[in-house]
């Protein structure tokens, strides 16, 4: 029998490059990319792990896997850098860059 290529191996593997490209966007794309990404992965490695002799591929698998896991905490230390500078600063100050300055000089205590 040949082999063939896992179902999905190409498409864990993109949505795993996403899930890193989305991170840079607030978070949430990245989260939801990563998310999918290790959906997709864990059934391709699953349906890999019954027949390993029968396709290939599973180092996209295992790849996008990665890639979605690393995206997934980018994203998630993102929001969380987003909530710390909304909390410390105001939603104010992110909108006014004088009001920025003035509140990140008394942070400093200038």
């Amino acid at each position: 029998m040949e082999k063939q290529m896992l179902p999905n191996a190409t498409l864990a593997l993109v949505m795993g490059i996403l899930s890193i490209v989305g991170c840079c966007c607030y978070g949430l794309p990245g989260i939801i990319f990563g998310i999918v990404a290790i959906i997709i992965a864990t059934k391709s490695e699953k349906l890999y792990k019954e027949n390993p002799e029968n396709y290939l591929g599973y180092g996209n698998v295992k790849a996008g896997k990665i890639m979605g896991i690393i995206g997934i905490v980018l994203s998630i230390l993102l929001v969380l850098f987003y909530v710390w500078l909304v909390v410390t600063f105001g939603w104010e100050a992110l909108q006014d860059q004088e009001l920025m300055q003035e509140r990140m000089q008394e942070m400093m205590g200038q």
